[in-house]
């Protein structure tokens, strides 16, 4: 094998060569030498920038931070404050529609019972009739009344006689007296004799009118002018005169004039007035009023329901009110202007006694003491304690408190949460 590990020959190079070579050479060192002291000042320069701007960034993110936790901080306050709706006490001067129930009775009504006993012999007015004062309604058969009729003006017959000859036995014997024919005793005995009979024919004559005045109630009569409202009887019926377990047999009503009778609460009792004005419904009559006028009042509160009896009434011209209905009675009640109405809702009942919260004008709570008139249900009525200027809570809470501060509904609305608030709780 031949021996390659004889030293190359590398040719020379021309001097032109070289010297070029050289020249090459000598530049790249040069920029070598220059590159390094440029590069690392572009380099700083940028540093600095990238470093100021991230500084910038930060603080700015600070800032806005800062301001969104100072926004929830203040919305999240103004939330922890109550929204309260007020209203402005009113003068009680207009006047109110008072409705009541109230029940519709005849201006007179007459139950009609059996004097004497008997049958029924029949009857000639039936339910809703008009009838007149002494019109016959019924008739009774009374053959025990009648037959002890006939028997005591027997006895009274036999009376009479008997009374009629000792007046004159009474007389021979005070005639006998004059010639000593008899004696005095014995006149005075005939004269007494006959007085005695005299008295029993008037007691028999007393008895005879009371049976001929029975025989009367044998025809049940009206006793005025009216309507007959019930007929509990028919004929051939067994009559019970003079019980007090029988029942009416016919029930007659005066109703040209209704009398109406409410129970008033004590509250009002002061401003019940005679001639007050009133207005009736009824269900049988919708949408239609009838006028009425309080006529009197019992004077007398009921202890069981404090209310007071009133009496009004009601012309029926027309018939159109009926005994025994019920209506709906509206009062014009006037109002009163020494005092000042509240909503229920606005009362608070403490420990100490009725009160009203109220916002001053700094928006905070004052609790003031209240006196009350009336409750007039979705109202109060308040005579001391607040003025008419006053902004009264109408639904306060239970936890409310004197110097609580609070958002007035009508002044300020709630505001919405800042729209950053969401970013930034994330």
């Amino acid at each position: 094998m031949p021996d390659d590990t004889r030293p190359l020959a590398i040719p020379p190079m021309a001097e032109d060569d070289v010297a070029e070579h050289r020249t090459t050479h000598a530049e790249g060192h040069q920029q070598g030498h220059r590159a390094p002291h440029g590069r690392p000042k572009r380099l700083g320069l940028f540093a600095v920038v990238v470093l100021v701007l991230a500084a910038a960034a930060a603080a700015w993110g600070i800032f806005t931070r800062h301001r969104t936790d100072a926004e929830l901080a203040t919305w999240t306050t103004q939330q922890a404050v109550v929204t309260v709706n007020v209203a402005h006490p009113t003068h009680d001067d207009a006047p109110r529609k008072l409705a009541l129930p109230g029940d519709v009775e005849a201006f007179y009504e007459a139950s009609i019972y059996a004097r004497v006993s008997g049958y029924l012999a029949g009857w000639s007015q039936d339910i809703g009739a008009h009838v007149h004062a002494g019109q016959v309604l019924a008739t009774i058969d009374t053959p025990d009344l009648d037959e002890e009729l006939a028997q005591a003006q027997a006895d009274l017959a036999t009376s009479q006689a008997q009374s009629t000859l000792a007046d004159l036995t009474a007389k021979r014997w005070h005639a006998l007296l004059a010639s000593n024919s008899v004696s005095v005793q014995s006149s005075d005995e005939k004269e007494g004799d006959a007085s005695a009979r005299h008295a029993e024919v008037n007691a028999q004559k007393a008895h005879v009118d009371r049976l001929r005045a029975l025989e009367g109630f044998k025809k049940l009569t009206a006793p005025f002018d009216g309507v007959v409202t019930a007929r509990n009887t028919d004929v051939g019926a067994l009559i019970t005169g003079g019980s007090s377990a029988a029942i009416a047999l016919f029930k007659v009503a005066d109703m040209h004039e209704m009398r109406v009778y409410v129970r008033v609460p004590q509250a009002y009792a002061s401003e019940l007035r005679p001639g007050m004005q009133a207005t009736l419904t009824e269900p049988q009559y919708p949408g239609r009023t009838f006028p009425a006028s309080l006529a009197t009042t019992s004077q007398s509160v009921a202890a069981e329901s404090r209310t007071v009896l009133v009496e009004l009434m009601a012309p029926n011209k027309e018939g159109k009110l009926w005994a025994g209905t019920f209506a709906d009675v509206r009062f014009d009640v006037p109002g009163n202007e020494g005092v000042l109405l509240v909503p229920a809702s606005a009362l608070i009942f403490r420990a100490h006694g009725a009160q009203l919260a109220t916002v001053d004008k700094d928006s905070r709570v004052v609790m003031k003491d209240v006196s009350i008139s009336r409750n007039l249900g979705s109202e109060i009525e308040i005579e001391s304690g607040i003025d008419a200027a006053d902004r009264v809570v109408s639904t306060p809470l239970d936890t409310i408190e004197d110097g609580d501060k609070v958002n007035v509904a009508a002044d300020k609305a709630s505001p919405a949460p800042p729209a950053s608030a969401a970013t930034a709780s994330e």
